[in-house]
């Protein structure tokens, strides 16, 4: 039996608003996510399977790079120059750092998956030999096509 979902033609969807709102890259309209974080394992709506995604460590170095460190940088100053109290910190740095570090992850997370089912991202592949330490090392040949 053919799947009549794989058939059809679905719509180049941009990445950045399935992916933003947790929505399946094929038809947009299926939940990515199965939990805060955990991908689900398919689509609920067009059975699109999400075993191709991998967005391994990728979002929390967003997170980090763009969040994280700006939010301690203004935890330091402010402990800088208010000296401020314990209380005064756990208040006004706590829920910043909630904000900036652990809600994008997410939103990130799901644009990365989405971006990887529209590009068609997969594992790189040499397709001429390659001397990876120079002319004088050994070559790596390419696999043999098998189609």
């Amino acid at each position: 039996m053919v799947d009549q979902a794989a058939e059809k033609d679905w719509p180049r969807l941009e990445p950045i608003r399935t992916g933003l709102r947790g929505r399946c890259p094929r038809c947009g309209e299926g939940r990515l996510f199965q939990g805060f974080l955990k991908l689900a394992d398919g689509c609920d709506h067009c059975g699109l399977s999400y075993d191709f995604a991998d967005p391994a460590d990728g979002p929390a170095f967003f997170v980090i790079c763009f969040g994280c460190v700006p939010a301690v940088t203004f935890a330091l100053m402010l402990e800088i120059w208010t000296n401020a109290s314990l209380l005064t910190q756990l208040l006004v740095t706590g829920p910043m750092l909630i904000a900036t570090c652990v809600l994008p992850l997410r939103p990130l997370k799901g644009w990365l998956v989405c971006s990887q089912f529209f590009f068609k991202a997969g594992e790189g592949q040499i397709s001429r030999p390659w001397s990876p330490y120079g002319a004088g090392g050994p070559q790596v040949q390419p696999p043999k096509r098998r189609w």
